[in-house]
C-alpha cells in the first residue's frame, strides 16, 4: 500500500494486529483510542523542522571552490555560517545597505 507521500508501507497481518492489541491491553501506559478521542485529534500540517520566525530566501550563487571547501570542511552548518560573513561585511560596509 502507499501512502499520500507515495512511500510504501505494509499493513499488519490479522494475527500481527491481534498480537499488536494484545501488548496494548497489558501495557498499563498505552491504551487504543476511542472514536471520540480519535476524532478530536488534529493533524499534522507540515512535516520537518519548524518554520523559523525569520526566513531565507532561496538563491543560486557560484562561489570559488576554493572558498566553498574551507566552508564545508568547516562541518554542518556552513551555508549558516556564510550568510554570518555576508552580514558582517555588510555592517563594515554600510554604503551597501
Amino acid at each position: 500500500m502507499k501512502s499520500i507521500s507515495t512511500r510504501n508501507f505494509y499493513l499488519p497481518t490479522d494475527e500481527e494486529d491481534a498480537a499488536i492489541n494484545a501488548g496494548i491491553a497489558v501495557d498499563s501506559d498505552t491504551y487504543e483510542l476511542s472514536d471520540a478521542e480519535f476524532s478530536q485529534l488534529k493533524p499534522q500540517r507540515r512535516l520537518g523542522r519548524p518554520l523559523s520566525e525569520q526566513t531565507k530566501e532561496r538563491i543560486t550563487i557560484r562561489l570559488s571552490p576554493d572558498v566553498v571547501s574551507a566552508f564545508r570542511a568547516t562541518g554542518a552548518g556552513w551555508q549558516t555560517r556564510i550568510d554570518a560573513v555576508l552580514k558582517e561585511w555588510l555592517t563594515q560596509h554600510p554604503s551597501m545597505q
